[in-house]
């Protein structure tokens, strides 16, 4: 286990307690170009399931050679056919309006499901006056139906504004739904498809704002479950924060990883990923406590000289402050300056102390802009 204490840290306090460290953000690199290409796999279209008179806009003739690549309109279902059908048991789900108008006007809404690698993809366009728990579970019915996948254990979900209806549909199947804004292969895949599906649509309305705005309310204070008593700033070459995430899937350790090869993440080994390590005498409670909240980001909050948890989908905490200073107030501005050159990937480690050679809990995270939808 790489110890975190060889890098040097910043001067900050949590619960009273402080850890005099220091960060070297000169050493940092500049990496390649973060995201690549979010991979695109051969998907089956179908025609609209829907009347012409109630969601689509005429548009010309469409050569039979390039409808299942140029169709703006056309709707996707696709398994990869190297997939075993029962291993696909987690989906990511959107069900939100678009930036579309049909012919009488409305925004148009669709539903876009996935698995976190992709392997399972599938939409499909709803006129506005439909949108319900039934028309949701319905159709989470027909994606397994048409795909023959079993019905997921989990489905993730990032708008607050549709809890209520995807929480409905999803315990009237069974399903566990988590709010949770880690939908990373849905949020790419949606960036995706507005610049290469919604933009092209006969009926796009440029300019439009989202219907459903995501959440980011001010942050509330930190439940005691989830303090620590120390923390500070620090710093990994991306070769051992790859080390860490091994040691986390082989032990089964508290916390998450991602997927980096499917995000089309492309880091150099050497550049040097910032993180926050934080130490407790009860670091396993802490990080089984952590374990259960969807962990998204860490940020530093300049203004306010403290730090701020992301957790699920709109749940913000101060989760540590420092005395503001023009030398902590570097520290943190370095801090979140190595977030950006690390294209946002950064971690949260729990250990039992700031000296520990081993991490109790391991959460790799990434900011992501909003979707633009």
């Amino acid at each position: 286990m790489t110890s975190l204490t060889t890098i040097r840290m910043a001067t900050l306090t949590i619960n009273n307690t402080t850890t005099r460290i220091k960060l070297p953000f000169h050493s940092i690199k500049t990496p390649p170009p973060f995201f690549t290409k979010l991979p695109i796999r051969p998907l089956t279209v179908r025609p609209n399931s829907l009347s012409e008179s109630s969601v689509s806009l005429p548009v010309g003739p469409v050569d039979a050679a390039e409808e299942e690549v140029d169709d703006p309109t056309a709707e996707l279902s696709y398994l990869d056919p190297e997939t075993d059908p029962e291993s696909v048991t987690e989906w990511e789900l959107d069900f939100c309006s678009r930036p579309i108008l049909d012919i009488r006007g409305k925004k148009i809404w669709e539903l876009v499901a996935c698995d976190s690698s992709l392997s399972l993809q599938y939409t499909k366009y709803f006129p506005n006056n439909v949108i319900n728990s039934v028309t949701l579970k319905d159709a989470i019915v027909s994606i397994c139906d048409e795909l023959d996948v079993p019905i997921p254990d989990k489905i993730r979900f990032f708008r607050s504004q549709m809890q209520t209806i995807i929480t409905r549909a999803c315990k009237e199947l069974g399903i566990k739904p988590i709010p949770s804004k880690r939908c990373l292969s849905l949020l790419l895949w949606l960036e995706e498809r507005y610049e290469t599906v919604y933009k092209r649509h006969p009926g796009f309305q440029k300019g439009s704002k989202p219907l459903l705005a995501l959440d980011n309310p001010f942050p509330m204070d930190l439940p005691d479950t989830l303090y620590g008593e120390k923390w500070a700033f620090v710093q990994l070459p991306f070769s051992d924060v790859k080390k860490e995430l091994e040691t986390l899937e082989k032990s089964f350790a508290f916390g998450a990883t991602l997927d980096l090869d499917l995000l089309g993440i492309e880091i150099d080994d050497n550049t040097l990923i910032p993180g926050l390590a934080v130490a407790s005498s009860r670091a396993r409670p802490l990080a089984a406590w952590m374990n259960g909240l969807e962990v998204c980001s860490v940020e530093a909050d300049l203004a306010r000289a403290n730090l701020v948890l992301s957790v699920g989908i709109s749940t913000r905490y101060v989760y540590a402050s420092y005395k503001k200073s023009p030398v902590t107030t570097s520290e943190a501005e370095a801090w979140e300056a190595a977030k950006k050159t690390s294209g946002g990937l950064h971690f949260l480690a729990i250990q039992d102390s700031l000296d520990s050679d081993d991490c109790v809990g391991f959460w790799l995270l990434l900011d992501l802009p909003p979707s633009p939808v």
